[in-house]
């Protein structure tokens, strides 16, 4: 049996930055991942740049695909408004970018390599044993068979809502999961919609009732998909009809954006989001839960590679201290108050999306808002009760009677 400090499980963005702040904080890490690298993702690839603030030395030229500086909004394909991210008099120019995840979590867990973790790709968690002083872990070769069995002090869960990680625990038995849809369409730029640029992303807030659709610029092709949030019900992969709606949305999204497509050789790839839905524990014992098996996608923007990255490093930082009992109440420092406002934000916006477009999205300062939100230059605490405020003056104070009083 192998003896470790820290085995991490899954090799995300969450996963691959615990694995490199453990090693390079001296720890012996094993870093497993089920897929061979580098493997497929599903996930639309956009994140706010302040991401370099989280990659030390990785240039962005080794993964950034497109770099965003507009944002072009529509309300059920109509009612187009193009906003640049930095208006005249911005005091810092700020941008998204757009990559491809197979080669961004590969760069990520080579990194975490590099600096020390035993990278184990193509090896699937089968099974976790907490003991008082570590826990057992079982894993197997997905193709050979071969049998890795460890001792670590603790494991980092890393592996999604779904994984065997968040399983053996008691941890997260009723999470809130949103559903996204996605597909991504090779694409010859200058074909179709004039506004069909590197530089742009497309988002759509009218065709999916509770939810929106997107279009991300990457080198060679588009993903387009479409996803649907439901504040107040805990999981949607419950509803049947959802798949349907979803595919629906990013047909006619393609067709109103001139989209050079063939129905029958696309390829829907669907995928839960795991979203904030208030304060509860990410620890039990020696095993910590970071990213999407923690529940850190955004509940308003549906966001969560900057999440998972920082969630990693404070998984690693409170090992590293000797302090993983401190673990949930760190997490709950970074994102507990700002998350929790923007789940507030999203009850209003997922139920009257219409007048949000309207009064909030199409304002002159919303998209500069927005970026330095996903930046976490500005805090949902702070722009929650001034987004509202500005609502109930366009529309009128009854217009949110849950709100009122």
């Amino acid at each position: 049996m192998q003896n470790y400090d820290v085995v991490v499980c899954g090799a995300g963005p969450a996963g691959a930055t615990a694995a490199a702040e453990a090693a390079r904080a001296g720890l012996k890490v094993a870093l497993l991942e089920k897929q061979f690298l580098p493997r497929h993702k599903t996930c639309g690839g956009g994140m706010p740049m302040v991401m370099q603030n989280h990659l030390y030395d990785l240039a962005p030229e080794a993964f950034v695909e497109s770099d965003v500086m507009f944002m072009r909004h529509t309300w059920k394909f109509d009612d187009p408004y193009l906003a640049p991210i930095n208006p005249p008099g911005s005091d810092e120019t700020l941008s998204l970018w757009m990559v491809q995840r197979p080669i961004f979590d590969n760069v990520l867990a080579q990194r975490a390599a590099q600096l020390g973790a035993d990278l184990r790709d193509g090896v699937a968690l089968r099974s976790l044993d907490p003991q008082s002083d570590g826990v057992i872990v079982r894993a197997e070769g997905v193709k050979t068979g071969t049998q890795f069995v460890a001792k670590a002090k603790y494991v980092i869960g890393a592996d999604g809502a779904n994984g065997v990680t968040v399983k053996a625990t008691k941890l997260r038995k009723n999470p809130a999961i949103a559903i996204a849809l996605e597909v991504e369409q090779p694409h010859q730029w200058g074909d179709g919609h004039g506004e069909l640029r590197p530089d742009i992303a497309h988002l759509e807030y009218g065709a999916v009732k509770r939810g929106y659709a997107w279009i991300f610029p990457k080198a060679d092709h588009l993903n387009i998909g479409a996803g649907l949030f439901r504040p107040d019900k805990k999981d949607a992969r419950g509803d049947s009809t959802i798949r349907t709606e979803l595919q629906k949305t990013i047909f006619e999204y393609m067709d109103a954006l001139n989209v050079k497509y063939d129905p029958n050789n696309l390829r829907f790839r669907g995928h839960p989001l795991p979203t904030w839905s208030g304060k509860e524990l990410l620890h039990e014992g020696r095993i910590l839960l970071i990213g999407d098996a923690a529940g850190l996608i955004n509940p308003l923007f549906g966001d969560g590679i900057l999440h998972a990255v920082k969630s990693g490093a404070i998984a690693a930082s409170a090992i590293a201290d000797d302090a993983a009992h401190e673990y949930t109440n760190r997490i709950h420092a970074e994102f507990a108050a700002n998350f929790d406002a923007a789940l507030n934000l999203s009850r209003v916006f997922y139920q009257w999306t219409g007048a949000c477009y309207k009064y909030g999205v199409k304002y002159e300062k919303a998209t500069r808002y927005a970026t330095q939100l996903l930046c976490g230059e500005l805090l949902f605490t702070d722009m929650a009760g001034r987004a509202m405020r500005r609502l109930k003056r366009s529309v009128g104070e009854n217009f949110f009677p849950a709100l009122n009083g």
